[in-house]
This record gives C-alpha cells, sequence and structure tokens, in this order.
C-alpha cells in the first residue's frame, strides 16, 4: 500500500516505474484546453435544455430532491454509556451537536430506519424524506382566477374552467408503505394569521400535507399566507359566522349573520374572499347559529362554491346544515368528523386523535379540526408523522372535498 501522498499505478506518469528508459519526451497534454471545452459543452447542454422546455414545469407542481454524501470520521467518538443507541453526530442549522434518532426526526421531518440490532453494527440507513420538505405548489395568484373588485382580488372560476380548489391544491403524495385503498385522514388545523410566532411554529412544525386555515384579521395575511404555501401547506380562508350568543360573543368585523339583508350578506363574504389569495377554500369560525339557517348559509355556499372553492366545516356545530346544503347544490365540502381540541385537554386530545383515525379506518376517510395552540400542534404533528407508518395516508383537505362532491352529484 502507497503511503499517503505517495505515487501509486493509477496516479504515477504512464511509462514511469518500468525497467526500459523512455526514449520519447512525453507530449504536453493540453489540460486547459480540455476543460474550457468540457465547460463550453455544458454550457450549450444547459442552453438546449432550457430552451426544449422552457425553462418551466408547464405549472404542474413539482417535487425535487437532494443527496449529499457526508464523510465518514476516522473513528466514532466515544459514546457514554447512559447515551441512547441511535445517537448521531449531526448537523442542524449550521451547529454540529449530538442528536439522538428521535431528536433528528423530529427536527428535521426525515424518518431514520436503522438496520441490525444490538451488536450487529449499525447496518444500513434508511432515510425516508417527508414530503413538504420538496413540494412546490402553483403560485397565486394565478390570473386567470381572480376578479378585480373594490373588495380587492377575488377568486373566480377561470374561462377555461380552472379552480382555485384545484390550482391551488397541493398535489396527493403518498408514501411507500401506503397501499391502494389504504384509509385517509385530512387534518385542518386553524387560528393562523394573529399570532406571528404562533403561526410560524404551526407552519414549520406541522407536515406539509397538513391543511391550514388562515383567520382574516391578520397584519400580513399575504406574507404568511405565502409562506405556508411554500412549505407545501395548502391553505383555507376563515369566515367569522354568526354563533347563537351572537352579539355577545361577536367573531370580529364582516361577521355573516342570518339578519342581514342579502346583498349585505355577500358583500361581507366578498370582504372576506379579498384578505388574501392562494387558498383553496373557506371555512367557518363559531357560525352555529348562521349554518343553521337555511336561506342564510345555502345563500353563501352559492357564493363560495360559484367562486371555485371548497367549502370546510370545522364540526363544532352539532346543528349545521353543510351536508344538506352542499349536496342540494352539488358544492364541494367537507364535515369534519372531530373538532380535536374542543377539549384542550392533554388527555382529550390524545382520544380524539384515536377516534379520528378509528373513523377514517372504518368509512376510508375522516377529516379533523383544531387550532393552532402549541399543545395542539405538537400533538398533531407527532401523529400526522406517525400516521404513514400505520398505513394511513394524511391527505390535503381538498381530496377529501373532492371525493364528497362526488358522491353529492351521484
Amino acid at each position: 500500500m502507497p503511503e499517503p501522498g505517495g505515487p501509486d499505478e493509477l496516479h504515477k506518469a504512464l511509462g514511469l516505474g518500468t525497467n526500459e528508459p523512455v526514449t520519447k519526451p512525453a507530449r504536453d497534454i493540453p489540460y486547459g484546453k480540455l476543460a474550457l471545452g468540457g465547460v463550453a459543452l455544458l454550457g450549450l447542454s444547459l442552453v438546449a435544455f432550457v430552451k426544449i422546455t422552457g425553462g418551466e414545469f408547464n405549472g404542474e407542481p413539482f417535487a425535487t430532491a437532494r443527496i449529499e454524501t457526508v464523510p465518514k470520521p476516522a473513528a466514532p467518538a466515544p459514546q457514554a454509556a447512559s447515551a441512547p443507541a441511535g445517537d448521531q453526530t449531526a448537523s442542524i442549522d449550521g451547529n454540529r451537536r449530538e442528536l439522538n434518532a428521535d431528536q433528528v426526526e423530529a427536527k428535521s421531518g426525515v424518518k431514520v430506519t436503522r438496520q441490525g440490532g444490538p451488536g450487529q453494527g449499525t447496518g444500513a440507513l434508511i432515510i425516508q424524506v417527508e414530503d413538504s420538505l420538496a413540494v412546490h405548489l402553483n403560485p397565486a395568484p394565478d390570473k386567470r382566477l381572480i376578479e378585480k373588485t373594490s373588495f380587492g382580488l377575488l377568486p373566480k372560476i377561470g374561462g377555461d374552467g380552472a379552480r382555485a380548489s384545484e390550482v391551488y391544491a397541493r398535489p396527493l403524495l403518498t408514501g411507500g408503505k401506503i397501499k391502494a385503498g389504504a384509509p385517509r385522514i385530512a387534518l385542518i388545523v386553524g387560528g393562523l394569521g394573529l399570532n406571528p410566532q404562533g403561526t410560524e411554529d404551526a407552519i414549520a412544525s406541522l407536515p406539509g400535507a397538513v391543511t391550514l386555515g388562515f383567520a382574516p384579521y391578520g397584519a400580513d395575511l399575504e406574507k404568511q399566507a405565502a409562506r405556508a404555501r411554500d412549505d407545501g401547506h395548502e391553505i383555507i380562508l376563515q369566515v367569522p359566522m354568526e354563533p347563537f350568543d351572537y352579539p355577545a360573543n361577536d367573531p370580529g368585523p364582516h361577521t355573516l349573520t342570518t339578519g342581514a339583508a342579502p346583498a349585505q350578506l355577500i358583500d361581507n363574504l366578498r370582504w372576506h374572499l379579498g384578505r388574501f389569495t392562494g387558498y383553496t377554500g373557506v371555512s367557518n369560525f363559531l357560525g352555529g347559529k348562521f349554518m343553521a339557517d337555511t336561506a342564510a348559509f345555502t345563500a353563501a355556499l352559492r357564493e363560495i362554491s360559484g367562486r371555485g372553492l371548497i367549502f370546510v366545516d370545522d364540526g363544532t356545530s352539532a346543528r349545521s346544515l353543510t351536508a344538506q346544503i352542499s349536496s342540494s347544490l352539488g358544492a364541494p365540502a367537507v364535515a369534519a368528523d372531530v373538532a380535536i381540541d374542543a377539549d384542550p385537554r392533554p388527555e382529550a386530545i390524545d382520544a380524539a386523535l384515536v377516534k379520528l383515525e378509528t373513523i377514517a379506518r372504518a368509512r376510508g376517510r375522516a377529516a379533523g379540526t383544531a387550532q393552532a395552540l402549541p399543545l395542539s400542534v405538537e400533538k398533531i404533528a407527532r401523529f400526522a408523522r406517525a400516521l404513514e407508518g400505520r398505513g394511513v395516508a394524511l391527505v390535503p383537505a381538498s381530496v377529501i372535498a373532492g371525493k364528497l362532491a362526488v358522491t353529492a352529484a351521484q
């Protein structure tokens, strides 16, 4: 074995190390010209690729991934007796520190599975990258889908039939463990846009397939909504609706009420619709009384579906007419099966998540809603990341609504 830095059969010049003298001087090889020619050829290839593809992906959502090889250290560092067997040295946010497998997964969203057991070596590493890290949603606003009004840019159905519920939707992506016909769960977490730090934490913590609902009163809604979509989250707009104890319990300005004149009702709804762009649908905030009123709720759902949007009922009102009215209008809707944090105690949230999965396995699909409270976000994030391992697909709200729409039409 040659010493480090010394000559070997691959690196020494051809002809050296033999017993026969060299009779002809070696010709200088124009390495510089060869390198320059290679760069030029690569540049021409890239130009040709861009010319052929147009430099775009034809407006379709796409996914990208990067794989990097990390040099193996010369010798592993000694491991403390109390450290978990799965501890690894990882670089997160530019800081290298000791993290165990669970910490790496929670921080990065990357699932690491180690083959082999105690005394058998570390074996191979199977790394499953969370698809939300690389999902790109179609940009918003799409000029086909906007109407310029005094309320702002309102969604509309495009002249080619394009709908916001489809164009702005997150594509359906499932992992290799999900079998055909597997149960599906949609998770919708609302209340974003009001607390900047809470909004940022929810966007960063929740898997991309979790749908996020934004309240209409935030100060920086357009930027926050774009940030959520950049992370792969499908988003919806939460519209305040009249509760039974209104006005003692007032959801906010431009609340949809049963006593409003029809024109005023639609104007209030359009005020909310113009707050930001890129959402696939509308959800209620409160609204027990409003959603139990046939005339008022029908007018609102007709306007919502007529603008190419889905409706998400958060499941907090037992008297809601969502199923009946959406069916009569042929309007796509999601009626949540479980309001996950209606009881905010930790054990109640855990029980609600178990109930949600039970419903999904029995019916084939289920939807759950919650507010972006720290405990709710933490528990939902952990639950969502474990679903694939249990053979359940986590899907955006638009996927569930699409299936209900077909049922209603039939």
